[in-house]
């Protein structure tokens, strides 16, 4: 193919999860895009459910269609005491990918600025005035680039910022007898033993001999498949479940870490999602703050645009604003990077006590300074506040 034959876009999106679909559908509810060029490209081509996503609201969401499952009640657990927490004024929400990725697709094949394919992104070279992105098979111009493919050495060859995982599998299991609860999601259940890490089960109950089963840990390393498996199983055996049938397995690793990734922005190219850093550092919740995030994206380019100033050409550099959040999220990950069996004590001692809503609120990142020292109270002083030191000092 020559230059002659590269097709240009306006909006090239490398990397089709949930940032970028979420940001292309919001900017098809805007109005404001009908006369773009948008590329997706992806070398998935997004038609299997291979993941879940979770996340509490209290108001009625552009997603509220594709909800699977909702839950006002939540268990929290650990060796020493078990607590129920009601929720109310938020519900907390499964959605499948699926489900999700149906829901867009099917709003964006109606649009005929906006085309999906199915090919792997290889190189994405930024030049003064466009962005060339190449794939094994054809090569693209756009003005702007959003890229969500997430580059591991990023985060991981450096050591100023601590890398933690959350890494799980999950089994979707029908048994043969009565045993969950499907009004109540079991939030986290540190009972399991810790082997000097932060390990939980998860439990999202669809009816009474149904669930999603996951075990999952906040730590550097990842386990042999079979160890996650055999927890599993243990954990079926402590409820009372000897016969169950496996639906369906997930498994994944979502980065946990608080390095600049929008420091790799430039005029042209900006990260998003988890390579973005829009991953919530300290729980690894994506779906709430990728809502967040997209809708500001949406905002910032339609604003650029509009803009007598910027309207022939802005940079995406500055699109990222730091928060408080974000240093809250360094502390706890300072301490659980040097003291990962620390993470059983620090939830449980928020849970034992604190207000389930306010601590939603904290950690969906809305809440007001009063209300976060409320929140961090609650936590063990000491290793916070060496954290604080190790933070301020280094």
């Amino acid at each position: 193919m020559n230059s002659s034959q590269i097709k240009h876009f306006d909006y090239i999106f490398t990397g089709t999860g949930l940032a970028s679909l979420m940001t292309v559908y919001k900017m098809i509810l805007s109005g404001k895009f009908s006369d773009k060029s948008i590329l997706l490209l992806d070398q998935d081509s997004k038609k299997n459910n291979d993941r879940t996503w979770c996340f509490w609201a209290k108001e009625e969401t552009v997603w509220n269609l594709i909800i699977y499952k909702k839950w006002d009640s939540a268990l929290f657990a650990d060796q020493n005491f078990k607590r129920q927490l009601a929720l109310k004024p938020y519900q907390y929400n499964q959605i499948r990918s699926l489900d999700f990725y149906n829901f867009v697709f099917e709003t964006l094949s109606k649009h005929q600025n906006i085309v999906f394919l199915n090919e792997k992104v290889t190189d994405i070279n930024e030049l003064e005035t466009h962005v060339f992105v190449g794939t094994e098979e054809n090569r693209y111009t756009c003005n702007y680039l959003f890229n969500s493919i997430y580059t591991k050495t990023f985060a991981e060859s450096q050591t100023k910022y601590p890398v933690l995982q959350q890494h799980f599998t999950g089994w979707f299991v029908k048994t043969t007898v009565e045993v969950f609860n499907p009004e109540q999601a079991t939030f986290m259940d540190f009972s399991v033993e810790q082997k000097g890490n932060t390990r939980f089960m998860y439990v999202l109950p669809t009816s009474k001999t149904e669930a999603l089963v996951e075990y999952t840990l906040f730590s550097e390393n990842l386990l042999p498949k079979e160890e996650y498996e055999n927890e599993i199983k243990t954990y079926l055996k402590k409820l009372g479940i000897e016969h169950y049938e496996i639906l369906e397995k997930e498994q994944g690793s979502i980065p946990m870490t608080c390095y600049p990734f929008w420091k790799k922005n430039t005029k042209r190219v900006l990260n998003i999602g988890t390579a973005g850093g829009w991953t919530k550092a300290s729980t690894g919740y994506t779906f709430k703050n990728s809502d967040k995030k997209s809708s500001e994206l949406v905002k910032f380019i339609r604003d650029k645009s509009a803009s007598p100033e910027t309207s022939g050409s802005f940079s995406m550099t500055s699109f990222h604003k730091k928060s408080k959040f974000w240093f809250y999220d360094l502390l706890l990950l300072d301490i659980l990077h040097r003291h990962n069996e620390l993470g059983s004590t620090i939830f449980s001692s928020l849970f034992k006590k604190g207000n389930p809503a306010l601590i939603f609120k904290f950690l969906d990142e809305e809440t007001n300074l009063t209300e976060d020292l409320q929140v961090i109270s609650k936590c063990p002083k000491v290793p916070f506040i060496k954290a604080l030191f190790r933070v301020l000092f280094r």
